[in-house]
């Protein structure tokens, strides 16, 4: 074995060099800055990667702050008067959460609430809403789209608190927090949906924020790029805990932040050491591991640790004694630190090096307790902030090391249990009132009320001078655009509504395709269209418009494709206008979320329509389909290559029988299961109706078929019964003596159920309607809440059920067969006419690969199973006999003892 040679093990082998080097890299920062000595290494490192030397890379610096004071720039506000403003949120943001848990209802249970986390956070929020957050404003000289902000769901009580002191809402409203059934009360966390005035995104789930908000930092770009909106001096700022960092979906996109230079993008990581439970990173440094993430990743990060206090020290620090005891202490030690006393830290932290230790000898036990984290000192905190807004090319991360439970003393302060920390004992009231200074006497401490200085009073002028200098109050939310748009008529996409010739057969998905061309056309909306695709251009037959309308690409195609030379090349182009986001449907659903509350956050109307894999829709993505409900989002989502039999090569992984359940969860999502072209078209024309002439806040869920097959076209005064979900397609022919049945159906499956129709008629002289049901969620909410106005208005005319109506004038039993579990058409049962029979058939179980026949012979779906199903129903109506279904069974071959499809 040779031997290692001794530079490679560390040892310097000419110290006289080396110490030759270090003196070149002093002078120049001493003489010319951090920032040239920083040029020259980056050239060396760059130059010795270039000779093929390995350069071991770290993203991580010092655990100091990244400012020296001398780059700090200099908070220009009244920091006394903000402090006392601090105070007085502070303590309102406590009163609203013992409050609602002191005094709640005689049901039992607590409302919970957060106080620790507003604790924390509360000088980063009193520095973004005094010198940097700007609101809408179209007022001269101070136009401005406005920021967006995600603000950390925990802290609401904090920013309810502020806009109390604000005027915006009353005592009564902070006395109803967390409950807002009587719609009176204030949410738990940000909900557009319940507050819709106010808060502008939702936050939790933990971790959807962060990843929503790269996209919404993305579309504002996407935005100017194309004309539509100036954006450029927005700011999205996203408040996220170092503990929810760890949910994939906080981390999952920023290297797209990074890819597309987002400087119009903030993060602000609260680092104060604590998930909900503990520490985040008891045995290691969560502040330098998500520096390393974020640098690595390309963006600008900023770190904020320490408080003024500390600068002295760290000037002394000449040997770096005192630098390399921060490095190494760990987070868990950290977060003992401060649930314990100044004594404490001096003997654990500062006793760790003599050199240290006597580096804080003149200072007491108190002062050394004072010694703050940097997120608690307001001019550091301005200074970052100011640092990053200034920033350009590159996103900004702010790491910011704050206490979880800042001014809570025993009851909570850095402990463990301070996330779940709701109540307080009357000592801890007035310990907090004594620590902020607020005004009440100890005569009302008991009833812990709320309190508010004068309107006239220099602490609420400076309050509103400083909103109004920056354009207005935030949070707030915009619920209607200013601006309207006319939907083209329906005659305007004829080609997807008349019937296909022989020869010529269409699948759903081109129909839907046909449509968007023909809406890209048109002069005033077709700009507003956002194509939104996950690398699936080609399945869903739109590659066609990569070279119409291009790709959007802020730094434009800086290479020649590989396909140049055919008509439908692969153009990216800086004004493009589809969305393609790779193999990503999160970030596909963040931009399709950003597209769709465009009319809130930007005040133009955008209409997305995001295609995917319908497998991949709900099941993938559904918390963040739930979160653009709360937002009131607008727009079509649609589930491609859909249903459980349809994409036969694909196997369990892609084949869906259960998106049209999942869609049904969310109140404010309409969703279809189309069979013809016409449907599709009458049902996209009619949601574009809802959405953008009405500013209706519903979005369309559609699925799509990719079979190609006639089209029966569009038959007049069918579009209501469409939109409502159901419609006799075909009528049933025969003796007015033969039996009848009516055969509903949806999707795919609806075409074996016309099948079906005419083995029912030649087989067993039994004569079926065909009815093509595009929604059977649709038709159980109408049926739904007509049940629901009969059941509370017991004297009133009853109204009767769309599904009653339709079928009542029909006789004979109901089959309904669809290509979703039995679930989707189940719902409807309640609202069959009495006394008919009710047969449900569906895709219960895993999917398999194989041909369509064969899966909907396995799922029990075909022609002979409706046919069965059929005489089954009409048997147990007495109409025919059951001999007859013994024979249909062995007629069509069916195999009575195979597995059930569920268990197979």
């Amino acid at each position: 074995m040779s031997a290692v040679p001794s530079n490679q093990l560390g040892l310097d082998l000419d110290v006289q060099e080396t110490r030759e080097w270090m003196d070149a890299l002093s002078a120049v920062i001493e003489k010319e800055g951090a920032e040239r000595a920083h040029f020259l290494l980056e050239q060396l490192l760059e130059h010795a990667r270039e000779n093929s030397i390995d350069m071991p890379f770290s993203a991580n610096t010092g655990y100091i702050n990244t400012l020296e004071p001398a780059q700090e720039a200099h908070c220009p506000g009244n920091i006394e008067i903000e402090e006392r403003l601090r105070a007085y949120m502070r303590w309102n943001a406590m009163a609203m959460v013992v409050k609602a848990n002191r005094h709640n209802p005689a049901d039992g249970g607590d409302l919970g609430g957060h106080i620790g986390s507003f604790a924390s956070l509360a000088h980063m929020f009193g520095a973004g809403f005094n010198h940097f957050w700007h609101a809408e404003s179209a007022e001269p000289g101070h136009e401005h789209g406005g920021d967006c902000l995600y603000i950390q769901g925990h802290v609401s009580p904090g920013v309810y608190a502020r806009a109390y002191l604000e005027g915006r809402l009353t005592e009564a409203q902070l006395l109803n927090f967390r409950q807002e059934v009587d719609g009176n009360g204030l949410s738990s966390y940000p909900h557009p949906k319940l507050m819709p005035e106010f808060w502008q995104f939702p936050t939790v789930s933990m971790g959807l924020g962060p990843l929503m908000a790269i996209y919404q930092a993305r579309f504002l770009k996407y935005l100017h790029a194309r004309g539509i909106a100036n954006t450029e001096n927005r700011k999205v700022w996203v408040f996220c805990g170092d503990g929810e960092m760890d949910e994939v979906e906080s981390l999952g996109a920023i290297g797209l932040a990074a890819r597309e230079n987002l400087d119009n993008l903030i993060f602000v990581v609260n680092c104060n050491l604590q998930r909900l439970d503990g520490p985040v990173r008891g045995n290691g440094k969560i502040v330098q591991e998500l520096e390393g993430e974020f640098r690595g990743s390309g963006w600008n990060v900023i770190k904020l640790l320490w408080g003024s206090e500390w600068d002295p020290l760290l000037a002394r620090d000449k040997d770096g004694a005192l630098r390399k005891i921060m490095m190494e202490t760990l987070d868990g030690d950290y977060q003992a630190f401060k649930a314990n006393d100044g004594a404490y830290v001096r003997k654990h932290f500062f006793g760790r090096d003599p050199r240290t230790l006597e580096m804080v000898a003149h200072l007491s036990d108190e002062e050394i307790w004072n010694l703050k984290r940097g997120g608690h000192d307001p001019q550091k905190v301005y200074a970052a902030y100011h640092k990053a807004v200034n920033h350009k090319d590159q996103p900004t991360v702010l790491l910011i090391k704050t206490v979880k439970g800042f001014g809570m003393g025993k009851a909570g302060e850095g402990k463990n249990t301070v996330h779940q920390t709701k109540k307080l004992t009357d000592d801890d009231i007035k310990y907090m009132r004594d620590r902020f200074n607020i005004p009440i006497p100890d005569s009302e401490l008991s009833k812990i009320p709320f309190y508010k200085p004068a309107d006239d009073t220099p602490e609420m002028r400076y309050l509103h001078e400083r909103r109004k200098a920056l354009g207005g109050y935030l949070p707030h939310r915009r619920t209607k655009a200013d601006e309207s748009f006319t939907v083209p008529s329906i005659d305007t996409f004829k080609a997807v509504m008349e019937p296909t010739v022989e020869g010529r057969e269409i699948s759903t998905t081109q129909a839907y395709v046909r449509f968007l061309t023909q809406l890209l056309r048109d002069q005033a909306l077709g700009p507003r269209v956002v194509p939104i695709l996950v690398d699936e251009a080609r399945t869903f037959g739109m590659e066609g418009l990569f070279r119409q309308i291009g790709i959007y690409n802020p730094a434009g195609q800086q290479y020649t494709p590989v396909d140049k030379d055919q008509v439908m090349y692969y153009k990216e182009d800086k004004a493009g206008q589809i969305l393609q986001e790779g193999i990503n449907e999160a970030g596909g659903m963040s931009s399709w979320i950003a597209a769709a509350t465009s009319y809130s956050t930007s005040n133009r109307i955008m209409v997305p329509f995001y295609v995917y894999y319908s497998m991949f829709g709900f099941q993938r993505i559904g918390d963040l389909a739930w979160a653009a409900g709360d937002m009131q989002a607008r727009g079509f989502l649609l589930g491609g290559t859909s249903g459980r039999t349809t994409l036969n090569g694909e196997g369990l992984q892609h084949e869906d029988g259960h998106s049209h359940i999942m869609a049904n969860t969310i109140p404010n999502c309409v969703s279809y299961d189309p069979t013809f072209a016409h449907e599709v078209g009458v049902i996209l024309h009619h949601g574009l109706k809802r959405m953008v002439e009405k500013q209706e806040n519903v979005f369309y869920y559609i699925t799509l078929l990719n079979e190609n097959y006639a089209m029966p076209g569009l038959t007049p005064g069918t579009e209501e019964q469409i939109i409502k979900g159901m419609y006799l397609l075909q009528q049933g022919e025969g003796k007015k003596t033969a039996p009848r049945v009516n055969l509903l159906g949806s999707g795919t499956i609806l075409r074996e159920s016309i099948v079906a129709r005419d083995l029912l008629a030649s087989d067993w002289g039994v004569a079926a309607n065909v009815w093509s049901c595009p929604s059977f969620n649709e038709l159980t909410r109408e049926g739904q809440n007509a049940e629901r106005y009969n059941l509370l208005h017991p004297t009133e005319q009853p109204q009767v059920p769309f599904v009653t109506s339709q079928l009542d004038p029909h006789a004979g039993p109901v089959v309904a067969s669809t290509d979703y579990m039995k679930a989707y058409a189940e719902q409807i049962r309640p609202f069959i006419p009495k006394g008919r029979t009710y047969k449900v058939l569906g895709t219960d179980g895993f999917g398999r690969s194989d041909f369509r026949s064969k899966l909907r012979e396995h799922f029990e779906v075909n022609r002979h199973y409706i046919v069965v199903a059929a005489l089954k129903a009409l048997s147990e109506e007495g109409t025919v006999p059951v001999s007859k279904v013994v024979e249909a069974i062995q007629k069509y071959g069916i195999k009575v003892d195979k597995i059930n499809p569920l268990f197979a």
